[in-house]
């Protein structure tokens, strides 16, 4: 049997939530944040939170968001 291998991309400084599942053939964008739990079936852009099952972008990522040193 010959099986045949997808792979995702995950960018520069993403987290990933305990128990997400990422589907093959998917994009995450740099700084992304993916929320526990989460099913992504679709490319998630740069610098948003995303969530859900399906997963999908909430909101956009501020500054106001950034943990400070």
């Amino acid at each position: 049997m010959k099986l045949k291998t997808i792979s995702i991309t995950v960018g520069s400084g993403v987290w990933i939530g305990g128990g997400v599942r990422v589907m093959p053939g998917v994009s995450i964008g740099d700084g992304a944040v993916i929320a526990s739990g989460s099913v992504v079936t679709k490319d998630i852009p740069a610098g948003v939170l995303a969530a859900g099952v399906p997963c999908r972008p909430i909101r956009p990522i501020t500054a106001a968001d950034r943990m400070l040193p």
